[in-house]
């Protein structure tokens, strides 16, 4: 059987997980029924369809200078938020008997994603037909789609690690935090080698004066 991003039986569980989260999440923890390569794919589009949204969404629901939006930029930071929440959730769950592997979890992460997806394009294109006075369709179509997801996403990590409700917060609280321990270390690294980088860069300038 064909596997990965290929499989039908995957893109079936996939929609199948959208639909019954509880047990999607649940049998592709103990029955390995998802798909690493369909999850990513899940958050590049997610990328793609958030920057579409700011470009081509009607001028009505939309205030963002089109020529302003760096698509690249922001789908390579959808890609990194989404890898240090993963990595985040990880180092957490492991410190607190967590069940889920970090395919698991970033399992987990890109399934939710499909809903949002689909609200956010519908919504790019229900924003080209709604008047002044109907904008309030277009946030509650967004408001539904994000709420979905953020439900799926809490269900994804209860159920991979098999915490309960209240664990499953404690855990997201936690996870938030080392997302901004990973930001601010990485902050931190990237400017020190700037600096080391600035550093070498005069004393080679220097030396070739000099020569």
């Amino acid at each position: 059987m064909k596997k990965g991003i290929f499989s039908g039986e995957k893109w079936k569980y996939l929609f199948y997980t959208v639909s019954h989260p509880n047990d999607g999440f649940y049998w592709i923890r103990h029955q390995d029924r998802g798909s690493v390569s369909i999850a990513v794919l899940l958050v590049i589009l997610y990328g793609v369809c958030f920057s579409m949204n700011r470009i081509y969404a009607s001028f009505v629901v939309n205030d963002i200078e089109p020529r302003t939006v760096n698509s690249i930029a922001e789908l390579a930071g959808v890609a990194i938020l989404f890898l240090v929440l993963c990595v985040g959730n990880w180092s957490v769950t492991c410190l607190m008997d967590g069940e889920g592997r970090f395919k698991d979890i970033v399992i987990a992460i890109g399934y939710s994603m499909l809903p949002v997806i689909v609200a956010t394009t519908a919504a790019t294109l229900i924003s080209q037909v709604v008047a002044e006075n109907e904008e309030a369709f277009y946030t509650i179509l967004i408001g539904i789609g994000t709420a979905y997801t953020v439900i799926m996403m809490l269900i994804g990590i209860m159920q991979i690690h098999n915490y309960t409700l209240g664990k499953t917060l404690i855990t997201l609280f936690l996870t938030v935090i080392a997302v901004l321990i990973i930001i601010f270390l990485a902050l931190l690294v990237i400017n020190f080698i700037t600096q080391v980088y600035s550093f070498l860069r005069s004393i080679y300038i220097e030396l070739i004066f000099r020569i």
